[in-house]
């Protein structure tokens, strides 16, 4: 029997790899595909479904060019605003993506970002690296305490409520925006505020965990930066596309916010330089969801939605 053809159009893990040679008729991406190349070879494979990350920008225009073929197109993120999955679904097309396997991973990375950007990471690793070799006095280099501090979420979702429990470790006061305010079992004394205007004053430290696209649009305006208390220390693992990029580079050469920490960008790879001349900014490359263990996880549940769907029952994770 003929195993089902599916293009696997970015690269992924050699353990996920294995399997998707092993259980399908796989063509295997050497780069990651952008939505040309998807196209030319899902028609020249005859896909049947499509395993595919943020390179394959399948617009409405790309997506009514895949071949007929196609079933299903797999994302092996949450996140899928790399695609018109409107589009796709109007076309008949079933999309999934891979929510709960990376919410850990994300949120020790934002945690990571919130420390470093209090504790002055950058420049203290910049002092080492340079050799050290001046003392530093008490009022030298003084970063802000995490600890017992009041951590704004915006978004809590699986991600925004793994931050919140971290945040706990540190006895920090929690606040949160949400679209719908979650049940006292999940909110956990975090307390809620219906609108984002409300809380920003109130939040030494902003962490934002909503997704990105058009609904959620631009959240971090000017006027929200001018809303945080001055001092502030802002942290993005979420989408670079919900922050004002110039508004956020505003505030924090003007002093307003203390520091921030992103992983998160609006052109990525080929991100804003100017952050990185910034002293106060710690940056990561979009990796919250990089440990073996998750992206190892990332790339089985797309290959389970694949199995699935291939073999005639439902996704398991439909968008």
């Amino acid at each position: 029997m003929a195993l089902p053809r599916i293009l696997v159009a970015r690269r992924i893990t050699e353990a996920a790899a294995a399997r998707a040679r092993r259980d399908f008729d796989a063509l295997m991406a050497e780069q990651d595909m952008n939505a040309e190349q998807v196209i030319e070879a899902a028609t020249r494979h005859g896909a049947e479904a499509i395993l595919l990350g943020t390179a394959s920008k399948l617009n409405a225009e790309a997506i009514a060019r895949l071949p007929a073929s196609v079933k299903l197109l797999a994302n092996s993120s949450v996140g899928y605003d790399h695609m018109d999955a409107k589009a796709a679904q109007a076309r008949g097309l079933i999309v999934t993506n891979t929510p709960d396997v990376l919410t850990d991973c994300t949120a020790d990375l934002a945690f990571l970002l919130l420390l470093a950007a209090c504790r002055r990471a950058h420049e203290y690793e910049g002092i080492m690296r340079a050799g050290w070799g001046k003392t530093l006095g008490l009022p030298d280099m003084l970063g802000v305490r995490p600890s017992g501090k009041t951590l704004g979420i915006v978004g809590m979702g699986r991600i925004g409520r793994a931050m919140a429990q971290r945040a706990r470790g540190f006895g920090m006061r929690i606040l949160y925006h949400n679209r719908t305010r979650l049940p006292p079992e999940q909110e956990q004394g975090a307390e809620y505020f219906a609108t984002l205007k409300e809380m920003l004053p109130h939040s030494q430290i902003l962490s934002l965990h909503l997704p990105g696209g058009a609904a959620s649009g631009t959240v971090m305006t000017a006027e929200a930066f001018a809303a945080l208390p001055r001092g502030a220390v802002f942290v993005n693992s979420a989408r670079g596309s919900v922050v004002d990029e110039e508004a956020l580079l505003q505030a924090l050469t003007s002093g307003h916010l203390f520091a921030a920490g992103l992983d998160v960008f609006h052109n990525e790879p080929n991100f804003d330089r100017r952050f990185a001349e910034l002293p106060n900014v710690f940056l990561t490359p979009h990796v919250a969801s990089a440990t073996i263990e998750t992206r190892d996880a990332m790339g089985m549940k797309a290959l389970d939605n694949i199995a699935a769907v291939l073999s005639g029952k439902p996704p398991i994770d439909p968008v």
